[in-house]
């Protein structure tokens, strides 16, 4: 269900492509030699997800809103340097099922290769959050320990932060060292909604 306080969501499918159309043309025009980026939205329980992705694999994948989303748009032609068009891949189609897998508690490892744009630092962090398994929490010093920097917890919680591919990287698995759940960019209670989600599999579940 959509948590009361966000803003509403697409009202449909043809909402969000006419609102993803209008975003791009109002964007500065890409360079020649840009690669592509196909985004394409997956309708979750949390509400929307926009999927960027390329020919490697996923490279983006955090939640949107009408108010947000040109926004977001120009975010991403500035910051990754793509001509953005509307579409899927290969990729975005797989992380479509498997998420699909996800919410309905048929999935706990996600297998759809992901291309995410970072620092090395930062590729490093997201692989340990990858490593995080289901249904279990590590705080921030845990996993600045587990990537041998012990003394960085503020540099992993900054690169956390800035983990692009929300869900399928899990960050919302890593919670302050007394328990409580800090900061999430899809929202605190998106946080604890994917946490009780993941507590609460049934023993069928893969």
């Amino acid at each position: 269900m959509i948590h009361p306080a966000e803003p509403h969501d697409f009202s449909s499918q043809r909402a969000f492509d006419r609102a993803l159309a209008r975003g791009i043309a109002e964007l500065p025009p890409a360079r020649p030699d840009a690669s592509v980026l196909y985004l394409a939205r997956f309708e979750t329980p949390l509400g929307s997800l926009l999927a960027g992705a390329n020919g490697v694999g996923l490279v983006v994948l955090e939640f949107t809103d009408p108010e947000r989303l040109d926004a977001q748009l120009h975010r991403l032609a500035r910051r990754l340097k793509y001509a953005l068009r509307p579409g899927a891949t290969a990729a975005s189609e797989q992380a479509g099922r498997e998420l699909e897998a996800y919410f309905a508690h048929g999935l706990r490892q996600f297998t759809v290769p992901l291309a995410p744009i970072g620092t090395p630092f930062q590729h490093d962090a997201w692989r340990r959050l990858r490593s995080i398994p289901y249904g279990q929490t590590v705080s921030y010093g845990e996993q600045a320990r587990r990537i041998g920097r012990p003394r960085a917890v503020r540099a992993v919680a900054q690169a956390n932060g800035a983990n692009p591919i929300t869900i399928v990287v899990p960050c919302h698995r890593v919670i302050g060292s007394d328990g409580t759940l800090t900061g999430y960019g899809g929202g605190i209670w998106r946080k604890r909604w994917l946490l009780a989600h993941e507590s609460a599999v049934p023993t069928a579940s893969i």
